[in-house]
């Protein structure tokens, strides 16, 4: 699922700069919604609009801070949640980290610096990106939690219905300019970055927990710094593919037992 979510940072950077970001959203969670609801129907609405108000948050400060920065300073802002969610858990859930989460932790911050290549020139784009962070780290616990309660993939078309709405309204402050090549990038994200990736999230989270999860999608920006080379031919510097290498520890460590 990291590797997927990766790729949508390059893809979504080649098509952003000519359409609305925020109907580039919609568009995307309107197709998802149709495809969780003919597959699990209505669902449970109390819990997934909670879910959804979050996200829909979360995602058009990614998408409109992409427009300010690059796609692979705007995988690390996003990366923060992977820090920040031991923090959440430890609040909502009463679940303290263990010491390989912790350890976990800073590898994946320090990681995530270093393949930003610093924050020098923090820019709007950059903070938009870091709200975007701290609304995935409560995405990611309450998915956990509510996984819990009720059959998971009743959390499904709730969420991806409000942020369709709520990303729909918002449109209307920002345009309606949207491309054939958005429309196909708005399918290929809808059917496996959100109803695949986030069904995945709700069946397995509560499984391995929110803080292992986190510290497995570390993998998620650098997947987006490989794919940004392949795709947009962004070069990385030794700092960077340092920063990877932690990452990559992060993820290991997210394996280990006590």
């Amino acid at each position: 699922m990291t590797v997927i979510w990766g790729t949508t940072f390059p893809v979504q950077k080649l098509i952003i700069g000519d359409v609305s970001p925020l109907l580039y959203i919609s568009v995307r969670f309107g197709i998802a919604s149709l495809i969780a609801y003919f597959i699990w129907g209505k669902g449970d609405w109390r819990r997934g609009s909670i879910l959804g108000f979050i996200l829909a948050l979360s995602y058009a400060s990614q998408t409109v801070g992409l427009k300010f920065t690059t796609a692979a300073k705007n995988g690390f802002f996003t990366s923060l949640y992977v820090v920040l969610v031991p923090l959440v858990s430890w609040m909502i859930e009463g679940v303290k980290p263990r010491y390989n989460h912790i350890a976990g932790m800073v590898l994946a911050f320090f990681g995530s610096y270093m393949l930003s290549n610093g924050i020098r020139g923090f820019n709007l784009g950059d903070f938009l990106s870091a709200l975007c962070g701290v609304g995935f780290a409560f995405h990611v616990v309450l998915i956990t939690k509510f996984s819990k309660e009720v059959r998971e993939t009743d959390l499904l078309t709730p969420q991806f219905v409000i942020t369709f709405l709520l990303n729909g309204l918002m449109t209307f402050s920002s345009g309606w300019n949207l491309t054939v090549g958005a429309i196909g990038s708005a399918i290929y994200t809808a059917v496996l970055a959100t109803v695949f990736g986030i069904w995945v999230q709700v069946r397995y989270q509560k499984v391995i927990g929110s803080n292992t999860s986190a510290l497995i999608f570390a993998g998620e920006p650098v997947f987006a710094m490989i794919f940004s080379f392949l795709m947009l031919g962004e070069m990385f510097t030794l700092k960077q593919f340092v920063g990877a290498s932690l990452l990559l520890g992060a993820i290991i460590l997210a394996g280990v037992k006590g």
